[in-house]
């Protein structure tokens, strides 16, 4: 008796085992698919943006995917936003390395009723749903109002960082003007491409030193040129202020060691955040904001190993 019974429990039991596995699997395929395309995945600010997505997949219950060229190739971003494409994803969220290449291949997304986001480079094209990143204007005329606290009326400066492809360097020069003009500091240097060699970047930080040998700070459009510039001028023996932008982990640490004056740090992890919770409003018919400011710190000497602890949580 007990045989019989035991074989139609087993039965019900597998049937029910199977069904469990049958739902759970649904579930996971019916939740929206969200892909991400970042410029890299190498790079420690790609890393902390992609930490940021990642928390976010989590906690607004999407599935994410996040891919990026294996080498900074514009080439190579277009061919995976043709395969994306192919997948037909409920949202895509774009660093666009150059956006204005970008935009016919995003506009086939657009065809197919897909919502695009740009996360952190802008680009005046009205068919985005949202941007999520840093107003860089703001973040320039931070760092313009921090390096010229540190000067005095008629002193003599220069800005590094220019980019022919990307509005973002173009919008922080724009912006360090603004305050750099406004309390009399004279801009005697404008140049270095952002995407030149580290030495031909040193080669012509030295040569704005030898034209301009009064010069009493440099504003840099990003960190890795500041930390070259104050490479140069520490093998020089000057004292030149220096002003950086985004808040890498090497610059922090010289700010806090003394050695530099400061940077003004973007918010990448809250930048890949915000992207995921603005995109899981989307998918529940909100209205969203069409430029969501991630914000900006301003980092000097002693604010900033709070910020070094956090960052490096996502960087082991």
């Amino acid at each position: 008796m007990l045989k019989k019974l035991t074989l139609p429990l087993l039965v019900i039991f597998t049937l029910s085992f199977i069904l469990i596995v049958y739902i759970y699997q649904q579930s996971i395929d019916e939740k929206p698919k969200v892909t991400v395309v970042l410029k890299d995945l190498n790079s420690e600010y790609g890393r902390i943006v992609e930490a940021g997505l990642r928390k976010g997949f989590h906690d607004f219950d999407l599935e994410g995917k996040v891919v990026a060229p294996t080498s900074e190739s514009f080439f190579e971003q277009v061919d995976l936003l043709e395969s994306i494409l192919m997948e037909n994803p409920d949202i895509l969220i774009i660093s666009p390395l150059y956006p204005n290449y970008s935009i016919p291949t995003l506009e086939k997304f657009i065809e197919k009723n897909i919502p695009v986001f740009l996360l952190d480079t802008d680009y005046q094209w009205e068919n985005k749903t949202a941007y999520i990143g840093t107003d860089n204007v703001d973040l320039g005329r931070t760092a313009g109002a921090l390096l010229g606290s540190q000067l005095q009326p008629g002193n003599e400066v220069a800005i590094i960082g220019l980019d022919l492809y990307s509005p973002v360097a173009s919008e922080r020069i724009k912006g360090a003007k603004l305050s750099l003009e406004a309390i009399g500091i004279n801009i005697v240097a404008e140049k270095v491409n952002v995407y030149s060699e580290p030495s031909k970047v040193k080669a012509e930080i030295e040569t704005i030193l030898e034209e301009n040998p009064k010069m009493k700070g440099i504003m840099a459009t990003n960190d890795e040129l500041a930390l070259i510039a104050f490479e140069v001028i520490t093998e020089h023996g000057l004292n030149i202020s220096i002003i950086g932008a985004d808040g890498l982990n090497d610059m922090i640490k010289l700010i806090e060691e003394g050695d530099l004056s400061g940077t003004v740090a973007q918010n990448p992890y809250d930048m890949g955040y915000l992207s995921i919770e603005t995109a899981r409003k989307v998918l529940n018919g909100e209205n969203v904001e069409k430029h969501i400011d991630s914000g900006i710190d301003i980092i000097i000497k002693g604010n900033g190993k709070q910020r070094l602890d956090f960052q490096n949580r996502f960087l082991k």
